[in-house]
């Protein structure tokens, strides 16, 4: 089991936090494209052994991260209707002071016109509810030994905690056990010792959401059982205290006062607005569109970043204890480029010895005039789509790119399908032993 953990810890710690896009949701008829190219791949794919068996299970992790992400921007610049240029022009939203108002277009291009620019000025940010305990010195032990419970109430629930003092514990030790009792609750509320100036401690606790709708008093409440250890307990901690209750946040669209209950939210459809900081004074902030060259060429970047993210997993994989482990991803990923090099640099995408490509924006600006644009658009597509296939195989079969012995190859077109090992990507996580 503890080979598949690590596997999983891996995700988790290196992919866990990842905001997920709109296009990471799929129709049945996908998933089941998908499984089907699985079954058929594993279904001629060779027996062999993998000699570094944890290094394979992260590279082929990386992998698949990759092409999602490849996938993802490929959906992106991909016009419903079939439009090249359509794709490749997708508007991009701009803030005029992203330290204040962080903006990302999520519409579609149907949005009436009147939304294409308006002034926001931002008064004050969402917080969230925080109680904050009694700060108690580290090494001493305030509580009497013994079982004790407390009740935590939100909105829509309560639950019971009980945590036990023994005799010899310190305060520090308390207040950690209870921060990880609480963190372990997945009641999206953060736990967390705090320093205090005087060398003590004070257990904090923090939501995740902010605001308050009408009729909320709180957005979590604790109160001890009614038993007088528990009291006297939660009189020592002071988790019960709130110290800052949470709050909307405020907002002018065009001088019109607006409210919040997050300091992420969407205007129209069509703009995904994350407030960072108030406006100074009666400064408002722009949100509009860039210039069709500027779109362009941040639609583009965002397709390049993800093909030279490629070729950094593959040279990670190229050194060290794992020399040659990623040449093969690397050389196929490079030839995409490599393959197109004078049509790409023809209209400003430019690769470097290395392989990487990066965007001439002035060349860029001029390819997209009339009377080239539509073979600009051509090529951006061809160079686009040969980046969905690669992604397509690189997500299919990861092991594919991992070095590996073959032991035995199977009997060309007479074999069965095997539904129950539907990847070898599934078969990496068992262990070296089965």
């Amino acid at each position: 089991m503890a080979k598949i953990d690590s596997a999983y810890d891996y995700y988790v710690s290196t992919y866990g936090t990842q905001k997920a896009s709109r296009y990471d949701s799929h129709k049945k008829s996908d998933l089941r494209k998908v499984y089907n190219q699985i079954v058929k791949t594993n279904k001629e794919s060779p027996l062999y052994k993998i000699s570094n068996m944890d290094e394979a299970k992260r590279y082929a992790i990386d992998i698949k991260e990759n092409a999602k992400a490849i996938q993802n921007v490929v959906s992106a610049l991909t016009d419903a209707k079939g439009g090249v240029a359509d794709a490749f022009q997708k508007k991009v939203a701009v803030s005029s002071d992203e330290s204040t108002v962080e903006v990302e277009y999520v519409g579609d291009g149907t949005e009436n016109n009147n939304t294409n620019q308006f002034e926001i000025r931002v008064e004050k940010l969402a917080t969230p509810q925080v109680n904050r305990g009694n700060a108690l010195r580290p090494d001493g032990l305030s509580f009497t030994p013994g079982s004790y419970a407390f009740d935590l109430n939100t909105n829509t629930a309560s639950y019971e905690f009980q945590y036990n003092v023994s005799a010899g514990e310190t305060n520090e030790e308390v207040l950690n056990k209870l921060a990880r009792l609480v963190n372990g609750s997945n009641l999206k509320i953060n736990a967390e010792i705090e320093d205090t100036n005087d060398g003590r401690k004070a257990l904090k606790l923090t939501s995740t959401q902010t605001g308050l709708h009408e009729k909320e008093a709180y957005l979590f409440d604790i109160s001890p059982e009614a038993s007088p250890g528990s009291m006297a307990a939660m009189n020592l901690l002071g988790i019960n205290q709130v110290e800052s209750q949470a709050a909307n946040s405020t907002f002018y669209l065009n001088g019109r006062e607006e409210h919040s209950l997050n300091n992420t939210f969407t205007i129209n459809n069509a703009f995904e607005l994350t407030l960072k900081a108030p406006n100074e004074g009666e400064n408002t902030t722009s949100i509009s569109f860039k210039a069709n060259a500027d779109a362009v060429a941040d639609n583009i970047q965002e397709l390049l970043d993800t093909y030279n993210h490629v070729l950094d997993t593959a040279e990670k994989y190229s050194e060290g204890k794992t020399a040659y482990q990623g040449r093969k991803l690397y050389t196929e990923v490079n030839a995409i480029a490599s393959n197109k090099a004078d049509e790409l640099a023809s209209i400003g995408l430019i690769q470097d010895e290395h392989g990487r490509l990066s965007v001439d924006r002035e060349a860029l600006a001029e390819a997209i005039l009339p009377g080239r644009s539509e073979d600009t658009f051509n090529i951006l597509a061809n160079f686009r789509d040969s980046m969905e296939k690669e992604a397509e195989d690189m997500g299919v079969n990861p092991m594919n790119y991992v070095n590996k012995v073959v032991v035995e190859y199977k009997n060309p077109g007479k074999n069965f399908a095997t539904p129950y090992i539907s990847s070898i990507y599934s078969g990496m996580m068992l262990d070296n032993r089965v």
